[in-house]
């Protein structure tokens, strides 16, 4: 049986999770046995070997996380690059945003703040240039529509007819394992 972490909560059913690392995580509610736990594990063993494999082979291919070097290289590059884009489109669209930063997130590009405050991650910068443009024009539509609805994408449609195949660009990176430095 492979080795799992286990995570109780105030869930009803037992669930299975193979992490980005290949790491295998059982959820179960706070009073479910071992022993009911581990005959789940080992009911769905053919798909946790599946899925681990899966997880390990992407992981093979990823490349290494940056180093702390290559992070501030990146800061720096959108800390100077942003801001132009930003300008450029902000004037076009007619709307002003109220602040700027540059984060080393992970899980998203870019976001904007109720109060209209733009956030982008530096990995954006790994990206190719019409990639980078959609993420700012789609931040700053943000200004004007705070959700995904019909509103938001014909506006971005407006500014960026082509805005499916610049999201085709994207790519985010690798999640770090626990203990590897940044």
């Amino acid at each position: 049986m492979e080795p799992y972490e286990l995570i109780r909560s105030r869930r009803k059913t037992l669930a299975l999770e193979v992490t980005g690392a290949g790491r295998l995580l059982v959820r179960a509610p706070l009073r479910c046995s071992r022993a009911r736990i581990d005959a789940f594990v080992s009911a769905h063993a053919a798909w946790i070997e599946k899925h681990v494999a899966i997880q390990r082979e992407r992981a093979a291919l990823r490349p290494p996380a940056p180093t702390a070097e290559e992070l501030q290289a990146l800061r720096e590059r959108a800390q100077a690059e942003l801001p132009e884009k930003i300008a450029y489109w902000s004037e076009k669209m007619g709307v002003t945003p109220t602040g700027f930063k540059v984060t080393a997130a992970r899980k998203r590009y870019g976001s904007c703040s109720a109060k209209n405050s733009l956030c982008f991650s530096c990995f954006l910068m790994n990206c190719p240039e019409p990639a980078v443009e959609l993420v700012v024009v789609h931040e700053l539509c943000h200004i004007r529509e705070k959700n995904h609805g019909p509103g938001f994408y014909a506006l971005l449609e407006r500014y960026l007819p082509d805005w499916r195949e610049r999201k085709k660009l994207l790519a985010m990176p690798r999640e770090p394992e626990p203990g590897e430095g940044e």
